[in-house]
C-alpha cells in the first residue's frame, strides 16, 4: 500500500500558474498526475518512470512539467497557463509499470485529489 497526499491546487484566472504536489510512503516506478472535470472521466495529464523519462497529454504538452524527487518521496506537476478546461481535480498515481504510461489502469495507488479551478 503507498498512501499518496496531494497539495497546492486552488483557484487563478486565465494564464496563470499553479504547482501541484505529492507526498509518498515511497516512490513507485511509474508516477503519474490524472485529472477529472465535472462530469467527464478520469484522464491522464503527466507521467514519469524512474528514469525520469516523462510522457504527457497532448492538451498539456509545453505548459505542464512534471518531476520526481526519489530523495524526498515527492511527485510534482508545474501548471502554467492554465485555462478553463483544465478545471478539474488532480490526482497523484503510483503504479508499476516498465514505462511512464497515461494508462489509468497501469496505476494502483491514487491520492484524495486536489482541485484546481482556472476561470475566464
Amino acid at each position: 500500500q503507498v498512501q499518496l497526499v496531494e497539495s497546492g491546487g486552488g483557484s487563478v484566472q486565465t494564464g496563470g500558474s499553479l504547482r501541484l504536489s505529492c507526498t509518498a510512503d515511497y516512490m513507485t516506478f511509474t508516477m503519474g498526475w490524472f485529472r477529472q472535470a465535472p462530469g467527464k472521466g478520469r484522464e491522464g495529464v503527466a507521467a514519469i518512470y524512474s528514469d525520469g523519462a516523462t510522457t504527457y497529454a497532448d492538451s498539456v504538452k509545453g505548459r505542464f512539467t512534471i518531476s520526481r524527487d526519489n530523495a524526498h518521496n515527492s511527485l510534482s506537476l508545474e501548471m502554467n497557463n492554465l485555462n478553463p478546461e483544465d478545471t478539474g481535480i488532480y490526482y497523484c498515481a503510483a503504479g508499476v509499470w516498465y514505462r511512464a504510461t497515461l494508462e489509468r489502469t497501469r496505476y494502483s495507488y491514487w491520492g484524495q485529489g486536489t482541485q484546481v479551478t482556472v476561470s475566464s
